[in-house]
């Protein structure tokens, strides 16, 4: 069965480097790569890698625009952001023999990968989770300004001040629904992949490999558009023109 924790590797003076963090800089690196490729060779006439590139995009910005309107360009970068580095992270754990490239240390049993799943590591999802709220409530005061911001947990009316006290809380249910939920599908995958494979590895785990590439793709989408959905929210003025 997968390991909880992620798996370390070897240590940079006190710095762990654990396997998650391999696949974290693997995941920057084709990021990057992709990004110089593109930038690279912009044609006015597109080619396939391109074109779809541009498709993806352009399809991303008018959906978030459709929802957010006037603020889309403040939310599109890291709506984007969340939503690339997610499914990347996601599917490279389905490369075929990743989890067979690792290390064996003396007295374990079993293979240690060089490269494990980044969003089956619960303290990336939870750091996600983190980036996504406090760049939320930033663009929040930013864009409404802080009185605005405010009152949407402060008021002398008590219904409205006990409606602020569940928003507060609410704040905090976020970060615990979003790095849960992501890291919940993503490791139960792991594991279901894992033990698929140890019984027999030539096909049986081919279906739960197309699950869950629907999965990495649906887990991507769920995060990068509720963090859409929140920033939308807490952009928009609660009163306009002294009405409700």
């Amino acid at each position: 069965m997968a390991a909880f924790a992620p798996e370390v590797l070897t240590t940079i003076g006190s710095v762990p480097v654990t396997n998650t963090l391999v696949n974290t800089i693997f995941v920057d690196a084709v990021i990057f790569g992709g990004v110089y490729a593109v930038t690279k060779n912009l044609k006015r006439i597109p080619g396939m890698f391109q074109n779809a590139v541009e498709y993806i995009i352009e399809t991303m910005y008018n959906f978030i625009y459709s929802v957010a309107n006037k603020n889309t360009p403040k939310i599109f970068p890291f709506v984007m952001s969340f939503f690339l580095f997610i499914l990347i992270a996601n599917w490279s754990g389905l490369i075929p023999g990743i989890t067979a490239m690792g290390l064996k240390e003396e007295g374990e049993k079993h293979l240690i990968p060089l490269m494990r799943n980044l969003t089956s590591d619960l303290n990336a999802t939870l750091a996600f989770a983190i980036i996504s709220v406090v760049v939320t409530h930033y663009y929040s005061i930013k864009t409404i300004g802080i009185g605005q911001y405010l009152g949407r947990y402060v008021s002398i009316n008590p219904i409205n001040f006990f409606v602020g006290v569940l928003e507060i809380v609410s704040e905090f249910t976020k970060v615990i629904s979003l790095s849960f939920r992501l890291f919940g599908n993503i490791y139960a995958g792991e594991v279901v992949l894992l033990t698929t494979s140890s019984m027999f590895a030539f096909l049986l785990p081919v279906p739960f490999m197309m699950l869950e590439v629907i999965v990495g793709l649906v887990q991507a989408l769920v995060f990068s558009l509720l963090t859409m959905v929140f920033m939308a929210i807490l952009m928009t003025p609660h009163k306009k023109g002294g009405d409700h």
